[in-house]
């Protein structure tokens, strides 16, 4: 009963330690596979969060900018306007 113990003390927190190295290791490596080395055709330009469930973003694609509402379901177009090109002033 003692080994049993003395067992679990033991391998609980390592296999705790293990999943959360893992999870941590995974999160640094997100995006960094499956990338191209050119130009990037779309770009997340700014997001908003709603609710929980509920996302803003601005998507700029072909000197455009594109709003939709990203939620679990999916994403809808809201709106469409011509990219800006001198962010610097909209942010002063």
């Amino acid at each position: 009963m003692l080994w049993y113990i003395l067992k679990l003390v033991i391998l609980l927190p390592l296999i705790g330690g293990l999943a959360w190295a893992s999870l941590k290791f995974a999160k640094r490596m997100e995006g960094k596979f499956g990338t191209t080395t050119g130009a990037r055709s779309v770009k997340i330009v700014e997001t908003q969060m709603l609710s929980p469930t509920l996302r803003l973003a601005v998507i700029e694609f072909r000197g455009r900018e594109i709003l939709v509402s990203a939620s679990k379901t999916g994403l809808v177009p809201l709106a469409e306007a011509p990219a800006r090109t001198d962010r610097a002033a909209d942010e002063v």
